[in-house]
């Protein structure tokens, strides 16, 4: 069966950010000058995605006004001659992707929100794409999970190596011997463990490929770390009757879901942007060599 739909959870609160995210949305800070749920939109669009469900929160309409059309604007920027920013703001509303979007009245968890799908997925396979999560590679991540599948058939999830300190705040894999370069067989996976129990530095990132039956567990998925609902708890029972495949993710991830990861991923992308790069990478040379200045006369 074709994979065809996405489902984005968009219903956290976003406290890492605040005070900015009070009143917007963590979903809508931006990338230089595009949010970071339009990063995941587009990877899903050119990964063949067809139908895509973004389960929203409260104060979270302006995700929805992102993607609409704004007819007002369109008008004032044809009017004005700014016919490429015109262009700009008709592409987002024509992404060539159907986007459809449902609540998540209590934050209860990732799992909670993903159930909230069930009906939408309607017993196809899907993916589960994180807005934290912007991946870099030559085949984008959540296509290569669905090339996975389409071998496999069975579900398969993204991982990438961490800093052995840092599985505490991840998902990880026990993992079980190598199917390829990239699959990895798994024996169980475990949500935040403790730095002395991981089974391994392999973290679950911000993708996932999930056959339906991951609904029927979640129906009945008691509250786990947090005193939510943990999909890495769901997954681990969905590898005990159908296997779940771990695909190392070998290209670049830049976790936005933290201060520091967030302005990282917005210099580095910034000196990709044509409008940014050449001033800020001047800028950069010119911080640096202040700052060695200044780090010279402190030892002295």
């Amino acid at each position: 069966m074709k994979v065809r739909k996405a489902i984005i959870p968009a219903a956290g609160l976003g406290t890492r950010f605040l005070p900015a995210t009070k009143a917007m949305p963590k979903e809508m800070v931006p990338i230089v000058d595009k949010p970071t749920i339009q990063f995941i939109v587009e990877e899903a669009k050119a990964s063949g995605i067809e139908d895509i469900l973004i389960v929203t929160g409260k104060a979270k309409r302006s995700i929805e006004d992102h993607f609409d059309s704004n007819p007002e604007l369109e008008q004032d920027l044809k009017a004005t001659g700014k016919l490429e920013l015109l262009k700009l703001t008709q592409d987002i509303t024509n992404l060539g992707v159907n986007l459809y979007y449902t609540r998540q009245p209590h934050p209860k968890g990732l799992g909670d929100a993903i159930y909230r799908a069930r009906s939408f997925v309607a017993g196809e396979p899907f993916v589960v794409m994180l807005g934290d999560d912007l991946m870099d590679d030559k085949v984008p991540l959540t296509k290569q999970l669905i090339d996975d599948y389409n071998e496999i058939h069975a579900s398969a999830i993204a991982v990438m190596k961490v800093a052995h300190e840092d599985v505490s705040k991840y998902g990880i894999i026990e993992p079980e011997g190598k199917i390829n370069d990239q699959l990895y067989n798994v024996r169980s996976f475990v949500e935040k463990p403790a730095v002395e129990e991981a089974p391994s530095d392999l973290a679950i990132i911000g993708r996932y490929l999930l056959t339906p039956e991951i609904f029927d567990i979640l129906e009945h998925q008691k509250p786990g770390r947090g005193g939510e609902i943990q999909l890495t708890d769901a997954i681990d029972s969905l590898n005990k009757t159908q296997r779940v495949f771990a695909h190392v993710f070998t290209g670049q991830r830049h976790d936005v879901g933290n201060k520091e990861g967030y302005l990282e991923t917005s210099i580095e992308y910034g000196l990709q942007h044509p409008e940014t790069r050449d001033e800020l990478r001047q800028y950069i040379i010119n911080l640096g060599k202040k700052l060695e200045q200044e780090g010279q006369k402190k030892q002295k």
